[in-house]
């Protein structure tokens, strides 16, 4: 933006409470949020979106109902998780499925290679996962030389374009399909003005080659049903049913949080999901698979694999106050609400997670004192409250992760000397007489620069409360 500092130089010159993280998600976000063109594209789509979203709800005959109930049962499940990952074991150990617990995503990685290791995998495919994204697949698998390869059509354009996904539900959001035409040309050779029909056809060519050609196919979970021990996968490609029932094995890697008790909550769950995300009454392709193929199916893998991952998850079950956070069902319709995250995009944020929610469960996965910054991102509107499809009090949490990491030592001495002072001269009537507004305006605009780098300068009162009172009551 002309006219404002390097606020990344500046956060270090400055010695600001700020880490690496803060003070490149504040540079970052400074440039996107002067990108007028980024920001009408990211608009464009989020209305259309938005315009959606009122149709889907038509379905309800009481959203705000649906919506209360499904919190009730994420809270259910939750309360009771060892039980429910322990049914859902069961279950579909029972059916010749296999289960295993990955505490992190080290351990979660190492799994997954060992069985790759085992068929002597060269090629995945893999259908969106944003926990493959948490933990870094793509990345592990390439190190180990196998191909992984991307079959959401938004996921595919990400990988292509080698950045991560802008969005929990629409990975290219960000993107044109201007840009996309132009992605295309440059990596698959195709002709530079194509329609989107066409570079859909395209991918699909490239990618109906790899279903044949791989070894094993990986799969997240929108949903793991506790009763029947079944994997609920909901989509509108079509890539899922593929990556699972082509190659001879299947890897489902889930969050421990995604269990649910019982099939028939899928009745519920499946709608606002839909609704929530994309704004369609249901998805294309709904799907449940709990267990490899059995004697007489004609189709699906010989071998499953269910990857139930903690990698701090269990952090926020034990945070009586964060917990309810778990309760997301990855619908994104807190994103598409946020007045910060529409202006600034989703790469700013430098985590798999991006937006509010983002924002609340990011510093509990990772470490407070290092992704703190992302709960001050928020204006507090508490938008991304009113549209969370399980009623999560988003806006809430942002102040309560606060609260934690002034509480745990979580800052700065300079931040916690500066709060001390500024708390010592507000409670002091002679403190916040002292001085005229002029000269007040100066210290702290021109010598606390670490506060107004990325703030609009304060304006204090030429006169002070004592002398507007004075002259009001003479």
């Amino acid at each position: 933006m002309p006219g404002r500092p390097d606020n990344t130089k500046l956060a270090i010159q400055e010695g600001y409470s700020m880490g690496d993280h803060a003070a490149s998600f504040i540079a970052k976000a400074t440039v996107k949020a002067a990108d007028l063109t980024h920001r009408r594209t990211v608009n464009f789509n989020i209305s259309k979106y938005n315009m959606a979203v009122p149709l889907g709800k038509q379905q309800f005959t009481d959203v705000h109902l649906a919506r209360e109930r499904a919190k009730n049962i994420k809270w259910r499940a939750l309360e009771m998780l060892d039980q429910q990952l322990e049914e859902f074991e069961a279950n579909l150990t029972r059916r010749g499925g296999k289960v295993i617990w990955a505490e992190d995503s080290k351990q979660a990685l190492e799994e997954i290679r060992k069985i790759c290791e085992a068929k002597n995998c060269k090629t995945i495919v893999k259908s969106k996962s944003m926990v493959t994204e948490e933990i870094h697949l793509n990345e592990f698998l390439e190190k180990h030389g196998i191909e992984s390869v991307e079959t959401d059509l938004g996921e595919y354009i990400q990988q292509l374009a080698g950045e991560p996904p802008y969005h929990i539900v629409t990975p290219a959001m960000h993107k044109s399909k201007e840009d996309i035409a132009r992605l295309f040309a440059e990596k698959l050779n195709t002709k530079p003005n194509l329609t989107p029909e066409q570079l859909t056809l395209v991918a699909r060519d490239v990618l109906r080659e790899k279903y044949v050609k791989a070894e094993i196919g990986i799969t997240g979970a929108n949903f793991i049903i506790a009763d029947i021990g079944g994997v609920a996968v909901s989509e509108n490609e079509g890539n899922a049913r593929l990556s699972n029932a082509f190659p001879k094995t299947h890897i489902v890697i889930t969050g421990i949080e995604k269990v649910i008790p019982s099939m028939n909550d899928l009745a519920l769950f499946w709608p606002l999901l839909a609704t929530y995300g994309t704004g369609q009454q249901i998805t294309s392709y709904n799907t449940i698979i709990s267990g490899p193929r059995q004697e007489g199916e004609p189709d699906g893998p010989d071998e499953m694999y269910v990857i139930l991952l903690d990698n701090g998850r269990t952090n926020i079950l034990a945070n009586e106050k964060a917990r309810e956070s778990l309760y997301c069902i990855r619908c994104g319709a807190c994103l598409n609400a946020c007045p910060v995250y529409k202006n600034i995009g989703g790469h700013a944020y430098e985590t798999t997670y991006s937006g509010p929610i983002g924002s609340v469960i990011t510093p509990h996965l990772k470490k407070l004192e290092e992704w703190k910054h992302l709960s001050y991102a928020s204006s507090l509107c508490g938008n991304c409250t009113e549209v969370c499809a399980v009623k999560i009090n988003l806006h809430e949490l942002l102040l309560e992760n606060r609260y934690e990491a002034v509480e745990t030592g979580a800052y700065s001495w300079s931040e916690k000397m500066a709060w001390k002072a500024w708390k010592k001269a507000s409670l002091s009537r002679k403190m916040m007489n002292m001085g005229s507004g002029k000269m007040k305006n100066w210290v702290v605009n021109k010598i606390f620069t670490a506060w107004t780098a990325n703030r609009g300068d304060l304006n204090f009162s030429q006169k002070t409360f004592n002398e507007m009172w004075r002259e009001q009551n003479s």
